[in-house]
């Protein structure tokens, strides 16, 4: 299928005019149409300004620039109507992005004409239920979707996770502990990783439920399959804790509340142009995941041309 009507979703903050341009052009001389959000129509000229839900309902693909945070953000938006999403990297360590500026010219008319295979994600669904209120009745339930994971962490000073968890509606434990991360297998490589949680494979069927810092209860990580339904209820004892989706702040939620998570396969389809280099690359990354260097630390390693080059080409 053509792509003829791609949705650009940019870095929030970076400056991704000269790439986000290149890619109007490119999409121009395709017979392609360039649709970005009204609130960033002054970062790219030429792009067709819409809302944000017309930007979901119509677009056929979507153009990501930034890192994995930007390409989260563009797989999010179109969650409820999956099409093909392609990051084009911009960020630091990106496990989703594939492609580079400089490839940006090759890969955008592949992207176009429909040649790339897909990599399905599973996202969380997730949906928070406040406490029933002294007049018996409960309102303001609230929904969210993650690609890589939900935390419920603590806030500073206002107590800490005291909640037990429930598979397919059996009670399964408690945790106390400082956060509780769910993650997907693409999102345990991100904060249930750092919480100690084990890396899983894109291919597995499951959802990894991880306590960062836990004081009693459940301590160590559980993986269950992708077809179980968990429940979250938060204890009297519960203090507020922020709900974090794929790492953006999204609500409080406090003691009496109860949060049910599930698992979506396929709610996300990532373009891989070529999926063997970007395993390579990802393997790469996860080996230095546990490297205690910063990236300007690890370039001190290689050898002077190399250094000079990669700094020739970064600039």
């Amino acid at each position: 299928m053509e792509v003829v009507q791609i949705a650009l979703v940019l870095h929030p903050r970076n400056d991704v005019t000269e790439v986000a341009e290149r890619a109007v052009a490119v999409a121009a001389e395709l017979g392609a149409e360039v649709l970005v959000r009204a609130a960033d129509a002054r970062r790219v000229p030429g792009a067709v300004p819409v809302s944000t839900d017309e930007l979901a309902a119509e677009c056929d693909g979507v153009l990501s620039l930034g890192g994995d945070g930007t390409m989260l953000g563009a797989l999010r938006l179109v969650a409820d109507r999956p099409v093909p999403v392609l990051g084009v990297h911009l960020g630091n360590l990106g496990f989703l992005v594939e492609v580079t500026p400089a490839e940006l010219d090759s890969a955008l008319p592949r992207l176009i004409r429909g040649d790339f295979t897909e990599e399905p994600h599973s996202a969380l669904r997730i949906t928070a239920v406040p406490r029933v209120d002294s007049a018996g009745s409960v309102s303001g339930t609230d929904r969210a979707i993650a690609f890589n994971d939900l935390a419920l962490a603590r806030r500073p000073g206002r107590g800490q996770v005291d909640a037990t968890l429930s598979v397919n509606g059996l009670s399964y434990g408690f945790y106390r502990s400082d956060a509780l991360v769910v993650a997907t297998p693409a999102g345990s490589s991100a904060y249930s990783y750092a919480a100690g949680g084990p890396l899983v494979s894109p291919s597995v069927d499951g959802v990894v439920v991880t306590p960062s810092a836990p004081m009693s209860g459940i301590s160590r990580p559980l993986v269950v399959a992708g077809t179980d339904a968990l429940t979250f209820d938060l204890t009297p004892r519960c203090g507020t804790l922020a709900v974090e989706v794929d790492g953006i702040g999204h609500k409080d939620v406090t003691a009496g509340d109860r949060v049910h998570v599930t698992a979506e396969p396929h709610a996300g389809r990532v373009v891989r142009l070529d999926p063997d280099l970007h395993a390579r690359r990802s393997r790469v990354k996860l080996s230095l995941l546990d490297l205690p260097l910063l990236p300007e630390q690890l370039r001190e390693l290689l050898p002077a041309d190399v250094r000079d080059r990669l700094e020739a080409r970064d600039h």
